[in-house]
């Protein structure tokens, strides 16, 4: 038995919560990480893990093994990550999950400068509307937008959008133009983005001398992915409101005219977050490092 292939496989079962997932980010059997562990049981004379056909838990022993041993893979992740960072060579795999129109608009365009300065990084890029979870789906970072919620993730901030309320001449020809907010509750169509968690819609917000307003109304057309919701505001199905750097071109051509413009709310900030107990690689270094350089502008619509 490789002890230390062994060490790492547990721990990878321990922080996705079942042997599927955590076989999928090391890329091994099922049945070879189940091995491992067993192997790994029997050196030590203890039981890690309890299994049952659902779900796998910890058990006192395995708990306290996994603190222990997670302290020596991070020491020997530094030492690698040194001598990577002294040859200047950051490689390997990063995965990074992003929403779709940000990672079409902003991180994508921009993408291909990152790949050039480090030519031995490769990325595995998660596109979702949809929050996953930084231990158990194995992915390093996370860029989102929004309130954070968990104290556990570290999060740095890159940046802010701004939210523009807008639809197309035609549909502001038929419904006419709203001179202040309230008026969307007068007959107005509205496309609303819903939450891809919980499927509710989110309140389209104002803000104005300091003052700030939600609008909550019955939406004519509710979409849960952010390309999609830009997509029906495009065919003028009702008003939307979406950040500017999806819609520049838009406006710049005509095809959506923003509306409300007074009441613009507040930037809304964006974050890159990673969990607070995982060892931060090289890699992963320079892309938040890189990201703080290049992102803001981008987001920002500029």
């Amino acid at each position: 038995m490789d002890q230390l292939v062994a060490i790492r496989a547990f721990a990878r079962v321990v922080e996705a919560g079942n042997f599927t997932r955590a076989a999928d980010s090391l890329e091994m059997p099922n049945a070879t990480v189940s091995k491992l562990i067993q192997d790994l049981e029997a050196h030590l004379g203890v039981r890690l893990l309890q299994r049952t056909t659902r779900r796998v838990t910890v058990t006192p022993e395995g708990r306290d093994y996994y603190e222990k041993s997670a302290r020596i893979l991070r020491d020997l992740e530094d030492i690698d990550t040194s001598f990577s960072a002294a040859r200047g060579k950051p490689h390997g795999l990063l995965r990074i999950d992003i929403g779709g129109s940000t990672a079409r608009d902003v991180l994508i365009p921009i993408l291909p400068e990152f790949m050039t300065r480090y030519p031995d990084i490769r990325i595995d890029l998660g596109v979702s509307d949809r929050s996953v979870d930084l231990i158990s789906d194995n992915v390093d970072c996370v860029i989102r937008g929004g309130p954070l919620e968990s104290s556990s993730l570290v999060a740095r901030h890159i940046g802010s959008a701004t939210l523009i309320t807008c639809a197309t001449p035609a549909y502001l020809k038929t419904f006419g133009t709203p001179a202040y907010p309230d008026e969307l509750k007068n007959g107005h169509r509205l496309v609303s983005y819903l939450s891809p968690q919980n499927g509710r819609a989110f309140p389209f917000r104002f803000e104005h001398n300091g003052e700030k307003t939600d609008i909550k109304v019955d939406y004519r057309i509710g979409v849960n992915e952010s390309n999609a919701h830009l997509a029906a505001g495009l065919a003028g199905l009702g008003v939307i409101q979406t950040f500017s750097y999806s819609i520049a071109n838009a406006l710049a051509n005509g095809t959506l005219v923003e509306i409300l413009q007074p009441w613009r709310p507040a930037p809304y900030p964006f974050h890159v977050v990673y969990p607070q107990s995982r060892h931060v690689t090289h890699r992963l270094r320079v892309f938040i490092d890189w990201l703080l350089e290049r992102f803001p502008q981008r987001v920002a619509g500029a």
